[in-house]
């Protein structure tokens, strides 16, 4: 479990459905006015406590990147990001993609997702809830695409039956999972102090004009941008995956 300084907490999650759950606000300390969204290829569930409200929604992977405004310091979010292959059976994720679905009803204890009531998660009981998806037969997953998106090969099926249940498990095709995993890895390594040229070469660029580009249409910002720090914009999670981006 890890704190960073603007007040996100994180941890990973021995479930093979989650790649990581985080809280910010409140307990995991004040966060800043605005939060840049660097292009995700995962889809999450998302609670927010605040001002005697609670909201849930179950947020699509996003292509491009998006500036929240966070408003006051208050409250508190919870997230549990999905991992590639874990879907919920009866909620597309090509629905998903670029939006938000919320839910119709929500109380402090309780939200209504498709159709039946759940008691709300929190940062402390993530892994609990997801486990009674499991068991209801909601939440499912198909390994084949985790496997194949860390780069092992399979000749168990044909490669278009591959690409069909990437896309259906994802919302998004293989090539553009890798190329938004790869640009996060790039701002990782950028926020390191790694010189831009290295990180073009280790994070599987041609050249330092195509990180460039990729910069400019997954983050919305330059290199030079992304090294200055900002007290009023936080970028949003960023960490390390499996996926093999030089497949």
């Amino acid at each position: 479990m890890s704190l960073d300084r603007v007040g996100v907490e994180q941890c990973p999650s021995d479930s093979p459905y989650v790649e990581r759950i985080y809280r910010a606000g409140e307990v995991a300390g004040p966060v800043p006015a605005r939060m840049r969204s660097v292009a995700n290829s995962n889809w999450e569930i998302v609670v927010w406590r605040g001002q005697g409200e609670t909201h849930v929604a179950v947020r699509g992977p996003e292509t491009g990147p998006t500036v929240l405004d966070l408003g006051p310091a208050t409250g508190e979010t919870i997230g549990i990001i999905f991992r590639h292959g874990a879907f919920l059976a009866p909620m597309p994720v090509s629905k998903l993609v670029d939006t938000a679905v919320s839910s119709p009803h929500t109380t402090a204890r309780s939200f209504v997702l498709q159709g039946e009531e759940w008691e709300t998660p929190t940062f402390g009981n993530a892994d609990v809830f997801v486990d009674r998806l499991v068991r209801a037969g909601l939440l499912v997953r198909d390994p084949l695409v985790t496997e194949v998106l860390r780069g092992d090969t399979t000749t168990l099926v044909t490669p278009r039956s591959v690409q069909r249940r990437v896309a259906a498990a994802t919302g998004l095709t293989q090539g553009a999972i890798r190329q938004i995993e790869r640009v996060r890895q790039a701002v990782l390594l950028l926020g390191q102090g790694v010189a831009a040229v290295e990180v073009a070469q280790r994070a599987g660029y041609h050249d330092q004009p195509h990180l460039a580009r990729s910069l400019t249409r997954f983050t919305g910002r330059t290199a030079s941008q992304l090294r200055r720090a900002d007290d009023d914009e936080v970028l949003s999670l960023l960490y390390k995956t499996d996926v093999a981006v030089r497949s």
